[in-house]
């Protein structure tokens, strides 16, 4: 199976560029409901993935810091404790599913490294579960 099956395309993705601040990533997050988010560079390129820890760690670790000044803290200063890994379009499907065990989305990119958008855990695992749900029934026939 293609993984372009479960790709959501980047203009459905909420991203956030390396350049933006603490703060315009946090309010992002928040507002999504987000726990994690992808992040790319100025050329599009796609740079790591940002989350809820990683921030909370840069808030404990830097005792000047608080909320009123973390737009002054720009995302690329952060330090990432996981690295997400991304995958390329003609990834298999083996490849993929290893990756959503750890991660709640798959970045996705092009042989270039340009951002395509994400695979979500959750669209694996509805995937699984219908096909699963629809071999029982085949059997049960």
């Amino acid at each position: 199976m293609n993984i372009a099956f479960f790709l959501t395309p980047k203009s459905e993705v909420i991203h956030e560029n390396i350049e933006s601040t603490m703060r315009q990533v946090m309010e992002r997050m928040e507002y999504h409901g987000y726990t994690a988010i992808p992040l790319i560079n100025n050329a599009g390129k796609y740079v790591g993935t940002l989350t809820e820890g990683d921030l909370l760690w840069k808030l404990k670790n830097t005792p000047e810091l608080n909320f009123k000044n973390t737009n002054k803290v720009k995302v690329e200063d952060i330090q990432r404790k996981r690295t997400h890994k991304a995958v390329t379009i003609n990834s298999d499907i083996e490849g993929l599913i290893s990756l959503a065990v750890n991660q709640n989305f798959v970045p996705v990119v092009d042989d270039n490294g340009t951002f395509i958008g994400i695979i979500k855990r959750s669209d694996i695992i509805n995937y699984c579960y219908n096909t699963m749900k629809s071999s029982k029934t085949r059997k049960i026939i």
